[in-house]
């Protein structure tokens, strides 16, 4: 009996996932039922498929897509060739990059590149940070240029003054969104 071995950090990543983002989260597996079943307690994961080829795990995906609601996203993550075309079918196909195949990374929409599957945390970290300076960034922007506006129309303010402005929002902007390179790893241990 052959049966892969868990990632080191897959416990932690799973109820973080879980408990903090509210992702459910499902095994999908071309392994034999008692060592799904195995992994699945361990990880304590309800829900699990097991001796799926790859059409069974497309298939399968098909059918949670018809009966999710239209605001949740089905994201699979893989780490061999039989999984590339379950990937290309999920909403966000995310590969694990240290022993995937090409033709894995290229269905991926997200490749973790050092295989460590704690790194999909830091993933939906850095893109909740992102989204939140994006808005941030836009409603600076957005309200800067209303008031410029609204001064050069009651003519308190000239045309150096809008362009000192529009240059002045996209330097901020800029320095805002440059708060996203220090962001650090999140630990697993203090997130749950």
């Amino acid at each position: 009996m052959i049966s892969d071995k868990l990632k080191e950090t897959a416990k932690e990543t799973v109820t973080t996932l879980s408990k903090t983002y509210g992702i459910k989260s499902i095994i999908f597996t071309g392994d034999q039922e008692k060592n799904a079943r195995q992994v699945a307690k361990k990880l304590k994961i309800d829900e699990y498929y097991a001796e799926l080829l790859p059409v069974d795990k497309v298939n399968l995906l098909e059918k949670m897509e018809n009966k999710k609601n239209k605001n949740s996203i089905i994201a699979f993550v893989g780490d061999g060739v039989n999984d590339s075309p379950a990937i290309a079918r999920a909403d966000i196909g995310i590969s694990m990059g240290d022993i995937a195949s090409d033709s894995i990374v290229e269905a991926s929409k997200i490749v973790l590149m050092n295989g460590k599957i704690k790194n999909l945390l830091d993933a939906i970290h850095i893109s909740k940070k992102t989204m939140m300076i994006v808005k941030q960034n836009i409603i600076f922007a957005i309200i800067i240029k209303i008031l410029v506006l609204i001064l050069t129309v009651i003519g308190v303010s000239n045309m150096y003054f809008a362009v000192f402005a529009d240059v002045g929002t996209s330097i901020l902007c800029i320095l805002n969104s440059i708060r996203l390179l220090f962001i650090k790893e999140i630990n697993i241990k203090n997130n749950m």
